[in-house]
């Protein structure tokens, strides 16, 4: 009779036996992070994180430029919140450039291809309420975007997947912030 206590399945455990475990960790050690339970297709990961990575970029130069750009008497304030969403996409494309060196990929920085490869667009604005206006578009579109991706991940990749849905949750934070900007700014 076999010995059941090797079969996690046999005896409900949630881990491989030790020796399957270790075995299995010294296979293919230059692939890093990718083991073979990995569930998703690392290079298509990648380039699904390469564009969003030139999302947040393209968010963080917007955000600055409303920063530097905004005028008025309302503007203080609202200028405060753009540096503050500026650093936070900063902090998402440094997140997600992390990430896709974790998975054997290549940060795409290069600025010749940003605006192509997001999926946000870079509105100037001039007033401030236009400026507002295209920042609270751009993060619903990021909302969108990474409801998606936490979808298309379920099941294959939850590192990326939790990365995502901690991004997501600050982007809807940065939506709702622009929404009540928006509401308090006259016409």
């Amino acid at each position: 009779m076999p010995d059941e206590s090797k079969n996690p399945s046999a005896t409900g455990a949630f881990l491989s036996d030790v020796a399957t475990l270790r075995q299995r960790a010294r296979e293919h050690i230059e692939e890093g992070a990718i083991t073979p339970g990995y569930g998703s297709d690392a290079k298509a990961v990648c380039q699904v994180l390469n564009d969003a990575l030139a999302t947040e970029i393209v968010c963080v130069l917007r955000y600055k430029r409303h920063y530097f750009m905004a005028q008025g008497i309302h503007s203080e304030s609202v200028k405060e919140e753009f540096l503050q969403h500026a650093g936070e996409e900063q902090a998402h494309a440094d997140e997600i450039a992390q990430r896709i060196v974790q998975l054997g990929g290549e940060p795409d920085f290069d600025p010749a291809g940003l605006a192509s490869r997001s999926r946000s667009e870079y509105m100037a604005g001039t007033a401030l309420r236009d400026m507002i206006r295209e920042d609270l578009v751009a993060e619903r579109i990021a909302i969108e975007t990474y409801r998606e991706i936490v979808e298309w991940l379920r099941g294959r990749d939850p590192t990326t997947r939790r990365i995502v849905e901690e991004i997501l949750a600050k982007e809807e934070e940065h939506a709702e912030d622009m929404a009540t900007l928006l509401a308090n700014i006259p016409d």
